[in-house]
């Protein structure tokens, strides 16, 4: 039986490098550095489980809030990718610049011999102690008028996204949220469609150990830890950057990209039902709302007792099947139902479902 392979994260930089550049979500650079020599930027938030229906939105909603924002600050970036599993929401932003550019702005300013009010305001905003600092320049047609010219160096990178990256957080847009805890009873705790249970922030180069990008919101600090599975694979696990975050992901029985989980229960689906002499309904809403349901898809095939089915077919009773059971339906023949559901629980070789989830 043809299976889809779930190793590998070629295409996922291959589309964040590459294919981004069509989606017009690639902003370049003149004179840019090689993408290896620029740091990258990988976040995580995990929490408890994120409605299927929230998940595409929620995603595509952190990439623009995070990018915007780094654009606004002069760090233009390379590429933009943003995931969401039932668990997580992840983000990877390639080839940001390790620091701000300095800028220089040349100011102008009253006349000379303007109220001394509007010269106070125009010391004030250009940030100088005295009109002496101020230079004087003469137009033929306007007269003489102060300029002040003003540097600002650029600030680290590092330092700047710790500063832009908890406001978008406490500030996300869910359709709904809700809050949690002993930090609940006030006004201003953080609002989150689940409860949050940790973040990774990370950046720095490909070639070098990256720097977690030090932050906390509500007790809930930036690190480098996630977890797998929460079946499959519970345990916490360290993981640096995208390109071994991917893999680790894996590893522990988690499939991040939404596409290939779709892709996963669609083809499962599809083989079970050939298999089987049968042809299989596809829905392609209902695909979604699987795919937003399973960190790690399992499609099994299982049948009903022909003594069930001497009742009248009725479509409302099958569409309803398909949404509450989150299960698709196939063409059958002999009065025998046959359909396929999905699983993101364990199973032993028998087929037996191993731990109930709650």
């Amino acid at each position: 039986m043809h299976r889809i392979r779930r190793s590998g994260n070629v295409r996922l930089r291959e589309e964040l490098r590459v294919g981004c550049l069509e989606r017009g979500d690639l902003r370049t650079r003149q004179n840019a550095l090689p993408t290896a020599a620029m740091p990258d930027l990988l976040l995580e938030l995990f929490s408890e489980e994120i409605p299927a229906r929230m998940q595409a939105r929620a995603a595509a909603d952190l990439k623009r809030l995070v990018t915007d924002a780094l654009v606004e600050r002069g760090l233009v970036y390379d590429g933009a990718a943003a995931f969401a599993t039932p668990r997580r929401l992840s983000l990877h932003v390639a080839g940001i610049p390790v620091r701000q550019p300095d800028t220089r702005e040349e100011k102008k300013g009253p006349r000379v011999g303007a109220p001394d009010a509007a010269v106070q305001g125009f010391l004030k905003s250009a940030g100088l102690s005295s009109i002496g600092e101020a230079t004087i320049v003469k137009d033929a047609k306007k007269g003489e008028f102060y300029t002040a010219v003003i540097e600002r160096p650029g600030r680290a990178t590092l330092e700047l996204l710790a500063d832009i990256l908890p406001p978008i957080i406490r500030a996300f847009p869910w359709p709904k949220s809700m809050r949690w805890g002993a930090p609940s009873a006030r006004a201003d705790s953080l609002r989150w469609v689940r409860p949050l249970h940790s973040i990774i922030a990370t950046f720095g180069p490909e070639t070098e150990e990256p720097d977690i990008v030090a932050f906390a919101i509500d007790g809930v600090a930036a690190g480098n830890i996630t977890r797998g599975h929460r079946f499959l694979a519970p345990a916490a696990f360290k993981v640096r950057r995208f390109n071994d975050y991917v893999p680790a992901l894996e590893k522990a029985k988690v499939v991040l990209d939404t596409e290939r989980r779709k892709n996963i229960i669609l083809h499962d689906a599809r083989d079970l039902a050939f298999a089987q002499g049968l042809e299989l309904i596809e829905d392609e809403a209902l695909i979604d709302e699987v795919a937003g349901l399973v960190e790690w898809p399992v499609v099994l095939i299982g049948e009903f007792d022909a003594a069930f089915l001497d009742i009248p077919q009725h479509e409302a009773l099958l569409v309803g099947a398909d949404r509450g059971a989150d299960h698709f339906r196939r063409n059958f023949q002999k009065r025998r139902v046959e359909f396929a559901d999905q699983h993101d629980r364990p199973f032993d070789e028998a087929g037996h479902l191993i731990e109930q989830r709650l």
